[in-house]
Formats: structure tokens, sequence, C-alpha cells
């Protein structure tokens, strides 16, 4: 079935090339495709592009000046006339300067011409692609602002939600979904960024695969063996070929989250997967197209570690051409009785029983507690509260044993946020590495040992909380013992 599929272009709208020269026109085409813009479609007679034009959507339009019937320059204000929003590049064969002027006056989006190298050509043609796409975008947002309803809320419907700052997201996400751009999401561990990239992949309409990975705890040859695969011989072990996840995901979508703790090394093949489309699998100098659109996700504050030097502010930038900022549960707490109301009847069918939740008593005392999880820690507390209900018959009494704070008391534990002199120093600070012990060693206590809530607490996977586990064990073995008194 895979290999039927049909193969995804881009962009999604074709780029038309107008010449009376075919010869240059298929030498152009291939160019472009060889770069990664693969939707092109030409044209040798220019009476035509109006008509052509007609019939379908275009991202772009590049016009030879000189053309017999009807000249580029002529064509310009034709064109524009009916598609104001389409860029309109001037391709020529001599640097006419007077031309060249008169054609921008005209509305042409650049004059190009062709005794250029091959890649100023390429990058022009590029850059208005992107023009497009953001001119189409912001023409989308401005129109999502005046409605209230949803395109498709089937997209969503995995996300639980009536607020309204989330609501506002679902509406972003439509209005730049079916852009190449890449997505950055910014939200604390468990917000639900996963499922935010699910959606836009849905409403993106893309042909490809969703295809997700966590970055946290991985190092550089991971990450590059993850990504981009590798090629038979290319180090110890590789026996076969191994496909990255970049062709995995070609013509989808790739989430890559926890992106904020890759090493600086890693962030660099990301800029130049980011940047030139181009990857190369390990053990291969042979670059290849990548057509996966990248959605990134942090709960790290991306800016501070810029000034720390963590973070590439070039990679920075490129991430971020869309943003989104999701609100942790704490600041949606309206939506605590549809969410256990969810979750209950969820975990009702998965135990093959019913149940019958009191939501206002459950979420009057849930009300109190801070969610450093958010919904996913939600889900959890839910699911544990059932296995302990009474019949049917689940209420506050069931979540009192399972919160990780004493309600009687008004204890809660404070959000991510709110956490001032977390940490006590004396005099001498501890290492880096000291410091990652102890939170490690305090997130597994307040965790009762449970790797899963303790990795929640940090904000970090569980396989990293894993790693950490084990190489506290080697260490122990490794530890001289002291000899034994005879």
């Amino acid at each position: 079935m895979e290999r039927n599929k049909p193969k995804p272009v881009s962009p999604r709208y074709p780029v038309l090339l107008v010449d009376n020269e075919e010869a240059w026109l298929r030498s152009f085409q291939n160019a472009l495709r060889a770069s990664g813009v693969d939707n092109v479609m030409t044209l040798s007679d220019s009476r035509l592009v109006l008509e052509t034009l007609g019939r379908q959507q275009y991202c772009a339009v590049a016009v030879d000046l000189m053309m017999p019937h009807i000249a580029g320059e002529e064509l310009i204000p034709l064109i524009l006339a009916e598609h104001p929003e389409l860029p309109v590049l001037v391709i020529s064969g001599l640097n006419q300067i007077k031309t060249a002027i008169n054609c921008i006056r005209l509305g042409a989006f650049d004059f190009i011409v062709k005794t250029e190298s091959r890649n100023t050509l390429i990058a022009g043609i590029k850059h208005a692609i992107e023009i497009f796409e953001l001119r189409r975008e912001n023409s989308t947002l401005r129109q999502r602002l005046f409605q209230e309803e949803l395109d498709c809320p089937e997209h969503f419907a995995a996300i639980v939600t009536a607020d309204k700052t989330m609501r506002a997201v679902f509406h972003y996400v439509e209005a730049v979904a079916e852009t190449s751009w890449p997505v950055l999401l910014i939200g604390e561990s468990g917000a639900g960024k996963e499922l935010i990239a699910q959606a836009m992949h849905r409403a993106s309409r893309r042909t490809g695969k969703f295809v997700a990975v966590n970055m946290a705890g991985l190092d550089d040859n991971i990450v590059a063996d993850t990504l981009f695969g590798h090629t038979k011989g290319a180090f110890t072990g590789a026996s076969q070929v191994r496909a990255g996840l970049v062709e995995t995901a070609r013509g989808g979508t790739l989430f890559l989250d926890e992106i904020g703790d890759l090493s600086p090394q890693s962030q660099k093949k990301l800029l130049r997967l980011l940047q030139e489309a181009e990857y190369a699998p390990l053990g291969s100098d042979v670059s290849r197209k990548s057509t996966a659109r990248i959605i990134a996700a942090t709960h790290q504050d991306l800016n501070a570690l810029q000034e720390q030097g963590l973070f590439r502010r070039d990679l920075y930038f490129r991430l971020r051409g869309h943003m989104v900022t999701l609100p942790p549960l704490r600041e949606r707490i309206g939506d605590l009785p549809l969410l256990i109301d969810y979750f209950a009847a969820q975990a009702a069918r998965e135990m093959g029983v019913v149940l019958r939740p009191d939501v206002p008593g459950i979420a009057a005392l849930l009300g109190r507690y801070a969610f450093p999880g958010n919904v996913r820690e939600l889900c959890h507390l839910v699911h544990d509260a059932a296995r302990l209900a009474d019949g049917e018959e689940l209420g506050p009494k069931q979540f009192r044993l399972v919160l990780p704070f004493d309600p009687a008391a008004g204890q809660g534990l404070p959000g991510p946020t709110s956490d001032t002199g977390l940490l006590g120093f004396g005099p001498r600070l501890p290492t880096l590495n000291q410091a990652r012990t102890l939170l490690f060693e305090e997130a597994l206590r307040r965790a009762g040992g449970n790797q899963s809530v303790a990795a929640q607490l940090l904000g970090v996977s569980r396989q990293a909380v894993s790693k950490y586990r084990q190489s506290l064990q080697d260490h122990e073995e490794e530890r001289p013992r002291p000899a034994s008194k005879t």
C-alpha cells in the first residue's frame, strides 16, 4: 500500500513558468525540482497565461520579458488585475535597469536576469513562494478573527476543552496548518502539545504520516541516527540500511518534542534540515531532500537558554515561524468538570464497568491543586481513583486516597511558575552534576519511586529518569568497597 501512495509535492500550489524557449523551461523546471520545489508547471504560449491561471490556484508565476504575442512586461498588470495575491516574477536575458524599474512599478514581485546563477533564480522563486504563503496565512487569520466556529472541529476532537484561550489556539492552528513553515509549541509537560501537533497535522491535509519523537535524553549519535537514518556499515552493528524519521515523515509532519534538550551539535544538524530542507544519513555524503513539516515543542524557556549559550539563536528564529503557547491546566481550571467526566468514562470503558462520577464534588476538591503534570496528571489521577471506586460511585473519597497532597490541610503542590527558593544553597554552590543529582533524587522521593511521575515533575521523558537510575547503580557497583576485617 505504501508503494502506491502518491508522492507528496511541495509547495501545495504549483509555480507557473512562462517562456517561449521550451528547452530553458525544461532545464529550469528540473533545477527547481532538484532544489525541492517539485510542484512546477510550464507554459510556452503567453496568450494562454490568464486562462491557465484561471483554472486553478498557483503560488507564483515567472514570465519571460521578451516573448512573442504578449511580452512579460504587458502580462504583469493583466495577471495582477485578476490575481492580486499572486507574486509575479519577470525573468530577462538582459540586465536592463530601466525595464526592471518599470516592471517593479507595474507590480512585479522581482526582476531576475537569466545570466545570473541558477541558485539566484531558484532563491527568487522560493522567496516568492514564502511571501505567497504569508499573504494567504494573514488573510486567513484576519477572517478567523471575526468568526467563532472552527472550519473543521473534528480535527480537535481529541482535545477536551471549553476554554477561550484554547479555542483561540484552535483557530490559529487552523489558520497556519496548511503552510510549510515550522511551528514551535510552548507549554508545560502534560499540557497537550502533542495533541495540538496531531490536530495541526490533520488540519494540514498532508498525505504523509504524523511521526513523533521525544528528544530528551538522546545523545548526538542517537539523534542523528533517529532523525536521518544510516547506511549499511555506517558504524559497528549497522548491518543494514535504516531509514530515519525524516524519511518516514515524508510529505507529512515530524513532531520533535523537548527540543530544548538538544546538544549544540544536534542543534546545528537540525538547523541545516530547516534551512536547506536537506539531510544526509549517517555514513553517506549524499544529501537528500526533506518534505516533512517540522513541529517542535518544549517546556523550557528558549530565550533564557539562548542567553545562557545553551540554544542557538538562529535555530530559535527558524523554529518559531509560527509559535503557539499552551496554557497550563491551572489557568483553564474551568475545564476540570469536562475533563473529569471524559477521563472517568475512558477509565470505565477500559475497566469494563459502569461509573457514576460526582463531577461537581471531585472538581471542587481538585480545584485546590496546581497540577504540575497538567492534563496528563489529571488523567492518571482519575484512572487511579477509578480503580478504588465503591461500586458505581466515584467521588472525592477515592480522590483523597490518590492525591499527592492533604486536602484537609489545604495543602497543594505549587505549580512550576510559582516555585521560589526551590533549592536552598549554602555559601558554596553545588556543581551542575550535583544539582542534577539532587533534582532527580528529590523528584523520585516525591513520586514515591515512580519513574513516570518523577519524569512529569522534572519535565523530562521516563527514559531520562531510567537512564539516571541506571547510571547511579553503575556508579555504586564501580565504587571500591572497604576491606572486611578479619
